[in-house]
């Protein structure tokens, strides 16, 4: 999330989910594991909903905070 890079941050929620296994974490975020190969396709824009979901899943929390510049 630091790095301000979508795509990085996908690529790093699809390594965790991979490494805990697809059908594993699909069933834990409430979502098809057929959905979770298209949410991580190299041109794929998942839907907020299903990369919170599997970032719950993961154990992994995405709290919001004010910047300061």
């Amino acid at each position: 999330m630091e790095e301000d890079d979508p795509a990085l941050f996908l690529s790093a929620l699809a390594d965790v989910v991979k490494a805990r296994g697809m059908t594993r974490m699909a069933k834990y975020a409430g979502v098809g594991r057929e959905s979770l190969y298209k949410a991580f396709a190299t041109v794929a824009k998942p839907r907020y909903d299903t990369v919170l979901k599997l970032a719950r899943a993961a154990g992994v929390k995405l709290p919001v905070e004010p910047i300061h510049t």
